[in-house]
């Protein structure tokens, strides 16, 4: 098992990384094609283009993979749409001649580029949209996801709701892929967690164009005991924003996917809601493993700023593609693909396998509430949630991709 390092002081302690490797061949750099929503979603996918960033140029200057080959990574953007994201990852593959695919951001665009590379017989490795369709119904032999699913952290936070009182339940979610498909899996595993709980109100406002006003007023008409809110960026803080303003939070337990998200906690500031149960990224409060405080140390050495959820996933995803390459030792799409099945890689944050079967990550996801400190929100009472605990059954996963 390959692991990789941030410096020399850390090795061994950290748990990081690299075995001392032979000086660099005079080999070409292995190329590897990013592409990503840098501008639309630039409070995430630059950390997170930070990072990789990071972690290239530590597992290069520790000897690099494949017995002594640099890895190089072409960032493009995405354009934030279907269309444009396969045009720019054939670019990816005819003009830069990269080796393979990584990234995406959006729900509908992770699924155009993974039927893309599906047609084109390339690996590609989504790894932010988190759409279960990615993996399951249209999951392909080419296509694996780093991150946490919709479903795996809607069970997370649907746990953490276990036993609580509330029947009445309202959601608002973004109306693209992403937001139908966490609120499925709401509406799926809530029964669970509190039985004869019902769903009494639905909100699906457009993507970055959110009528907060008329969202808010909505939910509080429809009286819910709980709000299930898939909301994120700037329709995230207009919603906050409106809804403290209208009382709607107040005695209601509000349920957020990604809001413990410094991306997105940031822009809250003093107008961080109280208590709500949230998915996250306390990253100034993370102890174990002792790799991530050294990740944290240099990057903020790198960046001269503090770490988000996406400078997390940026160094995770080059630390697996590190692994993978060593394990596969070969640039041929296929016997990467092989090499994936299972994969294990010890990162910043624990152990990520690739599970073969769905070719989901088990990257987990923090899981507390949200709170003000000062004049910033964080989040308390929080628990690192192992995403291998929060799979679907594989069973399930049989059925949805033999009928793909």
């Amino acid at each position: 098992m390959t692991r990789f390092t941030l410096t020399r002081r850390a090795l061994g302690a950290t748990g990081l990384a690299v075995l001392a490797r032979p000086a660099f061949a005079q080999a070409a750099p292995i190329r590897i094609g990013e592409l990503n929503s840098y501008s639309r979603m630039a409070a995430f996918a630059v950390p997170y283009r930070n990072a990789m960033q990071l972690a290239q140029d530590t597992i290069n200057a520790a000897g690099g993979v494949m017995g002594g080959r640099r890895i190089e990574f072409v960032f493009r953007d995405d354009g934030s749409t279907p269309g444009d994201a396969v045009r720019v990852a054939e670019e990816l593959l005819t003009r830069e001649n990269v080796a393979f695919l990584a990234g995406t951001f959006l729900s509908n665009v992770g699924l155009a580029v993974a039927d893309f590379a599906n047609q084109r017989k390339r690996l590609f490795l989504a790894t932010e949209p988190l759409t279960d369709a990615i993996t399951m119904a249209q999951g392909n032999r080419y296509t694996w996801r780093v991150r946490p699913s919709t479903f795996m952290q809607t069970k997370m936070l649907v746990e953490a709701i276990r036993g609580r009182s509330a029947k009445r339940w309202a959601i608002v979610a973004p109306n693209y892929e992403y937001g139908q498909s966490a609120a499925a899996n709401f509406k799926r595993l809530l029964p669970t967690a509190i039985p004869g709980a019902e769903i009494v109100a639905e909100q699906f406002p457009a993507l970055g164009r959110v009528d907060a006003g008329a969202t808010v007023g909505a939910l509080g008409q429809s009286r819910p005991d709980g709000i299930f809110n898939v909301l994120f960026g700037p329709d995230l803080t207009a919603f906050v924003r409106e809804g403290n303003t209208r009382g709607l939070f107040e005695r209601r337990t509000v349920v957020s996917l990604l809001t413990g998200e410094p991306e997105y906690m940031i822009p809250l500031g003093e107008e961080t809601p109280e208590g709500w149960i949230v998915t996250g990224y306390p990253w100034d409060q993370v102890e174990s493993p002792p790799a991530h405080k050294a990740f944290v140390d240099a990057y903020r050495a790198r960046v001269n700023d503090t770490p988000r959820l996406g400078s997390v996933l940026g160094y995770v995803t080059v630390q697996i593609i590190a692994t993978l390459l060593n394990k596969a030792n070969s640039l041929d799409n296929e016997a990467l693909v092989d090499a994936l099945a299972d994969l294990r890689t010890d990162t910043i944050v624990g152990p990520v396998t690739m599970r073969g079967i769905d070719h989901q990550g088990t990257l987990g996801a923090w899981v507390g509430e949200t709170t003000l400190r000062g004049r910033q929100g964080t989040m308390k009472n929080f628990r690192y949630a192992d995403g291998a605990d929060y799979m679907f059954p594989e069973e399930e996963v049989r059925a949805a991709r033999r009928s793909a």
